[in-house]
């Protein structure tokens, strides 16, 4: 460890994600200063993926709350934390994961309005209103109550999920001055975490905007070498790989990283 205290970042993978899928940004932002902590979270992680399970969100945060405990409690870190710099950030689901601890509430009915209007229009829709995962019959007080840690002082979130549905009511306790980054224009943005089409951004005048383009959701994972991407063609799951003409994928995750390190001063 260098010495002083270091602003911490605890960081949330999107469903089906792993803590390698940003890697990029937790090598650098750590290489600025940052004290990094990624997890795996049980049933929405690559290798072990539960939609049923993975839905309950507030179980990703109970995630980085408990990791944030073990660092705090360890001796290599606790005398390096820098209290007033802690930091939820999260990429798509984790993207929700990182407003959810930073204060925002979820709107159960909100989203399966949402879900049920736009339909296959909003990806994954028809996944979290079939009957093996019924976000319908989810519990909503469960599902609206706040998961906000205290210790929380900032929160960036990229391209997140769960931004349709939103009212007032759930976003007037989240921390100000939080980051939202969004990938794409108008073309290529995936509708689901567009959190202006969505309304999101409206409800938080004070949050800072960052759109990049050209660009689009998956831009955020790692670079692809030549291999991987004929792997991902091989078994039909390359829109990872290909991004949109003109993207510099190198120059998006720099433009993320930056985004980050400015709001914690790094």
């Amino acid at each position: 460890m260098a010495p002083g205290a270091h602003p911490v970042v605890l960081f949330s993978h999107g469903i089906g994600g792993t803590d390698r899928a940003q890697a990029w940004l937790a090598s650098e932002l750590a290489s600025r200063g940052a004290i990094v902590v990624m997890v795996n979270h049980p049933n929405s992680t690559w290798g072990d993926f539960d939609m049923v399970e993975g839905v309950r969100h507030w179980t990703r945060v109970a995630d980085l709350s408990i990791a944030l405990d073990n660092l705090a409690e360890d001796p290599a870190f606790a005398g390096h934390i820098d209290p007033s710099r802690i930091m939820a950030a999260g990429f798509s689901y984790g993207g929700w994961t990182a407003l959810s601890l930073g204060g925002i509430t979820g709107n159960l009915n909100g989203i399966v309005e949402a879900c049920t209007t736009y339909g296959e229009t909003t990806e994954a829709c028809g996944t979290l209103l079939s009957e093996e995962v019924s976000m319908q019959t989810q519990d909503p007080d469960a599902w609206n109550a706040s998961y906000a840690d205290p210790r929380v002082t900032h929160v960036t979130a990229i391209d997140p999920g769960f931004v349709w549905g939103l009212d007032t009511r759930n976003t007037s306790s989240l921390l100000s001055g939080a980051v939202l980054i969004g990938l794409g224009d108008g073309t290529t943005r995936m509708f689901a975490t567009n959190f202006e089409e969505s309304g999101l951004a409206d409800l938080l005048p004070d949050a800072r905007i960052v759109q990049l383009e050209p660009a689009f959701h998956f831009t955020a994972m790692p670079l692809c070498t030549p291999k991987g991407r004929q792997i991902l063609e091989a078994e039909d799951d390359d829109p990872v790989c290909t991004d949109p003409s003109g993207t510099d994928r190198a120059v998006v995750h720099s433009a993320i990283i930056d985004a980050i390190s400015e709001a914690l001063a790094i």
